[in-house]
């Protein structure tokens, strides 16, 4: 029994034990995206707010037969406690993955992770200090955030384009950061099918924000986990085929195979490797053998290019069916049209609010992320992450119809008592301009 006398005086009625958290620990809370999965799991609500891939679309042949081979040949070190760098055999087949993005590793440089989730923690553990400052595109992936603001970092938002980071504001920032003191520690970019803008760094960009980074010792942290989920043309080459020693990649299995399996890996300089396989054994002593020989298995044994082939058709299947649907329910807003990945981003009319929107949606039996959840900041109000990756086509239609059920209402309130029935023009060229326009000047 708890003697209430001696629980921290700073408590709560919620939590005695309040006051005696590490002081990191106010950077940890929900993110919009997992809090929507609760409401979007109820069969009636359409789901277009997590990114969860089609998982139906694997053969589940392929996966169990691994699954029994593995068992059969090699369970007792399956149930082992493995390398805290990973299986040799799959960090070989690691780098066989990635050389279809141009970049040639040794596997002697490779770290498997329980995700790259796990990998973005453990780096940003190495890496950050209280009140250091992280660039990253703006928006930036939700959880990233949540990462470097749990070890009080800051991240200053650099604005993209449709071709991605812009180089132009990126030194800019670096600039108005070190006049003032800041200490820079990284980059964080998503480069290729970005989440949430779904938009793609231009190969001259890749090669003039390296440069930059260079000039100014700027270490970038590349994550890429949609990069072979490409639909009519191959993205460029990694960022880390053009520098090895000043860019840190993050992968995964999670989109091209199962997140299930919690695979994912990092491929970092050897300084680098080094702290980061000590952070990985003090994490969690050794990633799953039994998935990573799984895994080995099925990149031996099945037809691994032509199943990523498959997802790709069936993401593109999906992407063209919400563009479609965007293009008859909600021609006077813009949105990203990606090549590749899961997300779109739409941008709504002025005035209207997407993460108070929300709960409205939710009544009309759809659901999104709000655009706030990808930015530091505050801002994004005016933007929504459409995913498009695990509903069926028809299924991304209806929802798109209710969506677009909601945003009318809303613009048919704000007319009612705002009293100046202008809010239905705020674009008048929208609807020529479809999906080929951008916002029209960053992300936001």
């Amino acid at each position: 029994m708890i003697d209430n006398g001696s629980l921290p005086s700073a408590g709560n009625n919620l939590d005695p034990w309040y006051s005696a958290y590490a002081k990191r620990t106010a950077g940890l809370a929900a993110s919009e995206v997992r809090a929507l999965f609760a409401v979007a799991s109820r069969p009636e609500v359409v789901s277009l707010a997590g990114g969860m891939p089609y998982v139906s679309a694997l053969p589940e042949d392929l996966v169990i037969g691994a699954m029994d081979r593995v068992m059969h040949e090699q369970g007792p070190v399956a149930l082992q406690y493995g390398s805290g760098q990973g299986v040799p055999r799959l960090r070989e087949q690691i780098t066989e993955v990635m050389a279809l993005e141009g970049i040639s590793a040794s596997a002697d440089d490779v770290i498997v992770t329980t995700g790259s989730q796990h990998a973005l923690e453990l780096f940003a553990k190495l890496f950050l200090d209280p009140g250091d400052l992280v660039l990253a595109e703006g928006p930036s992936y939700v959880t990233a955030l949540v990462i470097f603001k749990s070890y009080q970092a800051e991240v200053d938002h650099v604005p993209m384009d449709e071709h991605g980071l812009i180089p132009e504001a990126l030194r800019e920032h670096i600039a108005s950061a070190r006049a003032v003191g800041r200490r820079i520690k990284f980059l964080y970019t998503i480069p290729t099918f970005h989440n949430p803008a779904g938009v793609t760094l231009s190969w001259e960009r890749r090669l003039e924000i390296l440069e930059i980074c260079r000039e100014n010792g700027i270490l970038v942290l590349e994550d890429n986990p949609y990069g072979l989920l490409y639909f009519d043309r191959k993205p460029p080459a990694a960022m880390r085929s053009i520098d090895e020693e000043g860019v840190v990649y993050l992968g995964t299995f999670s989109k091209t195979l199962a997140p299930g399996f919690r695979v994912g890996w990092a491929l970092a300089p050897h300084a680098i490797r080094e702290k980061l396989i000590l952070a990985n054994e003090a994490a969690v002593l050794s990633p799953s053998s039994f998935t990573q020989l799984v895994i080995s298995q099925y990149l031996s044994e099945a037809d691994w290019r032509g199943q990523i082939d498959t997802f790709r058709g069936v993401y593109r299947e999906r992407k063209e069916a919400m563009i479609d649907a965007l293009e008859e329910h909600l021609p006077e807003l813009s949105w990203t049209n990606p090549n590749g990945g899961f997300y779109v981003w739409l941008t709504l009319p002025q005035n209207l609010d997407s993460k108070a929107m929300l709960p409205r949606a939710v009544t009309e039996l759809v659901a999104y992320t709000p655009g706030t959840a990808f930015y530091a900041n505050g801002d994004g109000a005016q933007n929504i992450r459409l995913s498009f990756c695990y509903p069926t086509p028809e299924s991304i239609r209806v929802g798109v119809r209710r969506l677009a059920t909601v945003i009318n209402g809303e613009l048919d309130l704000l007319d009612t008592f705002a009293g100046t029935g202008e809010l239905r023009s705020i674009r008048p060229d929208a609807a020529r301009t479809g999906t080929s326009t951008f916002p029209p000047t960053d992300l936001r």
